[in-house]
């Protein structure tokens, strides 16, 4: 980037040309007579300075300066820390190559995630409280326990008119300032939810079908299914509380949504929709950023290659995994970078419950993590093995969440076997967070 731009880019208002850069750094190191030499992505002006006798300053005579200006140099910045004393060395780092600029899509966000509401509130009584304190509520998405269908899952996601109108319900519910039946709430923005192009949805035959009864079986589904029009139905895949119905023909699968949403299954009133397809660049495995191993990509028995299909699983951007339904996926991206530790920075002891979600990368921490914020105990795993018929010993944990015993919901344990121990407890984690 070039000098001007830069001084322009900081807002500073002052334009210096290269020329007139070397002119002032000419102008200081004769005034000063520090020499200046120029090496390993850094500028050192003195070290020693001009008369210095004896060796270099001690340890703990150094400090680290971050944030400062690109369009600010040695001439600037020497008669600055000038005031605290006689300058041995500084060095300045610099950046010699041009600037790159980000560019992404710009997210124009209507949907917040609210969190901590107490399970017994029914979609209508959360609809109505959010319209009584924010303006321009469309609709309140509400996934229901999947063994007590009376209770909800603890949070909700709240559509609005426009992402104005997000913003402004978002700085209206901060937590501390309003509590809606008592209760301190979490807000956070969705995470939009996937777009999918209209040309490939056009070619979807897979429903999803969110709300069943965990007793509910495939043959049960598809036979509810089939019942509108016999032999329409290819197959069933059921996850838990919610399944995917495989159609031969595209037109049925539309026919079949608009039949069967709002029906009841064994006194379930199901939700359906067009399933999205799978991204190939996108899987759960990217959820967790790579630390699931191939033996445990297949979550739960998420729909794999042959399906075509695949939910979004949602999360807000500062709390962990959510849910198991369509309407707010992909969490944010984890920063796996790594930077070099300057001389002179200081290093602070910290507890990792004081760090953001974002930070971690593993389901294991997100689950200790959640735990903690929730003030819940620990989760407590129990590793469990067996014997495959070619003699590979195979693993599963079960985990314990003592806080809510009450609930019978306190164990949770993935159908999952595997190979390795980290696996296993990884596998169980994911699982847990799934179904919190």
């Amino acid at each position: 980037m070039h000098e001007e731009n830069k001084a322009a880019a900081n807002g500073c208002g002052k334009i210096r040309s290269g020329a007139q850069n070397g002119a002032a750094l000419l102008a200081l190191m004769e005034k000063t007579g520090y020499s200046m030499v120029q090496q390993n992505g850094q500028r050192k002006f003195g070290g020693p300075p001009p008369g210095w006798e004896g060796p270099p300053p001690p340890r703990g005579c150094e400090v680290f300066v971050g944030k400062i200006p690109r369009d600010m140099y040695e001439d600037e910045l020497v008669p600055v820390f000038e005031r605290s004393g006689k300058i041995y060395e500084l060095r300045l780092m610099m950046e010699f190559s041009g600037k790159f600029i980000g560019v992404c899509v710009s997210l124009d966000n209507c949907r917040l995630f609210i969190g901590a509401i107490p399970k017994d509130k029914k979609k209508e009584e959360i609809l109505n409280e959010m319209k009584k304190v924010t303006e321009g509520v469309v609709d309140v998405i509400v996934y229901l326990n999947a063994t007590d269908k009376s209770k909800n899952r603890g949070f909700a996601f709240v559509e609005y008119e426009s992402h104005r109108a997000a913003a402004m319900a978002r700085r209206r519910l901060i937590p501390g300032t309003f509590q809606p039946w008592g209760h301190t709430i979490q807000v956070d923005w969705a995470d939009p939810e996937k777009v999918v192009d209209e040309e490939t949805m056009q070619r979807v035959k897979v429903l999803y079908v969110r709300n069943l009864m965990m007793s509910t079986t495939e043959d049960k589904i598809k036979a509810e299914f089939n019942k509108f029009k016999p032999g329409v139905v290819e197959r069933v895949k059921k996850l838990r509380d919610y399944a995917f119905v495989h159609f031969f023909h595209r037109e049925d699968a539309v026919a079949a949504m608009s039949v069967m949403n709002g029906k009841c299954i064994d006194g379930a009133s199901i939700e359906v929709t067009l399933a999205k397809p799978v991204n190939k660049e996108s899987s759960w495995k990217q959820h967790f950023n790579g630390q699931i191993s191939p033996s445990s990509e297949n979550l739960l028995g998420f729909p794999n290659k042959e399906d075509g299909t695949q939910k979004s699983l949602g999360k807000p951007a500062s709390l962990s995994v959510r849910l198991n339904g369509q309407h707010s996926p992909g969490p944010p991206e984890v920063e796996r970078s790594t930077y070099p530790i300057f001389p002179g920075i200081k290093l602070t002891p910290i507890s990792k419950y004081s760090l953001k979600l974002s930070h971690f990368s593993s389901a294991v921490m997100h689950l200790d993590y959640f735990c903690h914020k929730n003030s819940w105990a620990p989760p407590e795993y129990c590793l469990y093995s067996t014997t495959s018929q070619d003699g590979k010993i195979l693993l599963v944990y079960k985990v314990l969440i003592s806080s809510i015993a009450n609930d019978s919901q306190s164990y949770f344990m993935p159908e999952k076997l595997c190979t390795t121990v980290e696996d296993a407890k990884e596998l169980a984690a994911q699982f847990t967070l799934l179904h919190l």
